[in-house]
């Protein structure tokens, strides 16, 4: 891993992006790894190696950078919990936005790349991920249980690119009846693939989490991976 410093779109500093990068290939897309409400913690981490590992460039970007720069902490404390939600209220999410349209355009010129790139977003970044398709020229975006989704969808009519969503069936940060009214309203869009994930909770791909299924974040990931390889490769 390696980390480089991003110039703010508009002009009020500096954040960090974290690459990894994988092993004895010449050319790559790049994965733009969305971080949830925890930072880019150990977890998150595990994961962009993870994309490295199947041949992809992984960049991670400090989206709190704002707020607190350098946050890494997990889901085990409620203290943590506490940080993490007090993070997300006071996180601006439109400039959020910004930061990784600058992320994307930076991935897709690293050494290695092969000029395309794409977002894979996990809870707060699951949503990101899904404003991502509807707001920037990514390749490919890929949202694991992102929140609120169906507040986006009259965004959605303007998606050019693939949107694949990864949803919890028992998700306790997204109520029923909004998943319901995202499921029905996605239905006729052509770019959007969504899976329910039957019997498991919000965060079941968190590697390391308190609610992590194995059989359910092996068959998510396995839809990623593929998706990834078909548009980025």
């Amino acid at each position: 891993m390696r980390e480089i410093k991003l110039q703010a779109e508009d002009r009020s500093g500096e954040f960090s992006a974290f690459i990894w990068e994988p092993q004895g290939k010449a050319k790559a897309g790049a994965v733009v790894v969305i971080q949830e409400i925890f930072g880019v913690n150990d977890s998150l981490r595990e994961t962009a190696q993870a994309f490295a590992d199947q041949g992809f460039i992984a960049i991670a970007p400090d989206l709190f950078w704002r707020l607190e720069p350098g946050v890494n902490i997990s889901d085990k404390t409620d203290a943590e919990w506490q940080k993490a939600f007090d993070l997300m209220n006071r996180f601006d999410q439109d400039r959020g936005i910004e930061d990784l349209k600058t992320t994307l355009a930076a991935a897709r010129e690293l050494p290695g790349g092969n000029g395309l790139a794409g977002t894979v977003g996990f809870c707060l970044g699951g949503r990101l991920a899904a404003m991502m398709a509807t707001r920037s020229d990514a390749d490919v975006n890929i949202s694991y249980y992102g929140v609120g989704l169906d507040e986006l969808l009259d965004e959605f009519d303007s998606i050019e690119a693939p949107l694949m969503l990864h949803i919890a069936e028992q998700d306790e940060f997204f109520p029923a009846e909004g998943r319901a009214r995202l499921i029905d309203g996605i239905e006729d869009n052509d770019w959007i693939d969504a899976f329910v994930y039957p019997g498991v909770q919000h965060a079941f791909a968190r590697a390391g989490g308190v609610h992590y299924d194995a059989r359910a974040a092996t068959i998510a990931n396995g839809r990623t991976t593929e998706l990834l390889s078909e548009i980025l490769e």
